[in-house]
């Protein structure tokens, strides 16, 4: 059993993937920062803080986070103005993982996109260009910390029900995949610590079984 903070708590995917993670006997706090959305939130079995992450010095998500096992980064400013996505995707999540260093908190999830990276080729003219210029940095600063760090980067996401099976690895180009499967693959890494840390995962619905790409020790 791990004590999990899952930053973004009422986001479609984690408000997927913490019934997964209570139901395998985590101690799961998700973190909103809507007082609003704490009912929705506490439905899934987690129990719910409410903070404003974009707002927080690293000191106060610290304080927030201290205690826990792992930190699971499932935040975003959902397409807002660059100025937003900036502050939140790049600048309150390097804060986060300042934070859990800080904290004590052995392990950090961030949940990113395919094709993420310094080489992300989204042209400065292109809406999308912000985000990935943020996610860009974030990643890259989750790299260069001492966290047991896990980089998940699922394909463009999709509503459709959990198949279990996704695709990953050699070859593998950006497709789709299911909040719901993204959700199971936190959940997998989260039960494979051995086998995740320091480990890019980029995936697209397929018909590999999800933990066994996980539990797999990539070569």
């Amino acid at each position: 059993m791990s004590r999990i903070t899952l930053i973004g708590g009422h986001g479609k995917v984690a408000l997927l993937a913490a019934p997964l993670l209570v139901a395998d006997g985590h101690e799961v706090t998700s973190v909103v920062r809507n007082p609003d959305h704490v009912a929705d939130v506490e439905s899934t079995g987690a129990t719910a803080a409410v903070l404003d992450i974009e707002n927080s010095s690293a000191e106060q998500i610290a304080d927030l986070v201290r205690g826990s096992d792992v930190l699971v980064w499932s935040a975003g400013a959902g397409g807002g103005s660059p100025e937003r996505t900036y502050a939140v995707d790049r600048d309150a999540a390097i804060r986060s993982m300042d934070a859990a260093a800080q904290a004590g908190v052995g392990r950090y999830v961030m949940v990113s996109y395919f094709g993420a990276g310094p080489d992300h080729g989204v042209p400065e003219d292109n809406g999308f260009y912000a985000y990935a210029e943020a996610k860009a940095a974030a990643d890259e600063h989750l790299k260069t910390t001492d966290l047991a760090w896990t980089i998940l980067r699922p394909s463009s996401l999709t509503l459709g029900p959990a198949t279990g099976h996704i695709a990953a690895g050699e070859g593998v180009e950006a497709g789709e995949v299911s909040r719901d499967n993204v959700a199971h693959v936190i959940r997998s890494v989260v039960a494979h610590p051995e086998s995740t840390a320091q480990r890019v995962i980029a995936f697209n619905d397929g018909f590999q079984p999800i933990d066994d790409v996980v539990a797999a020790t990539p070569a």
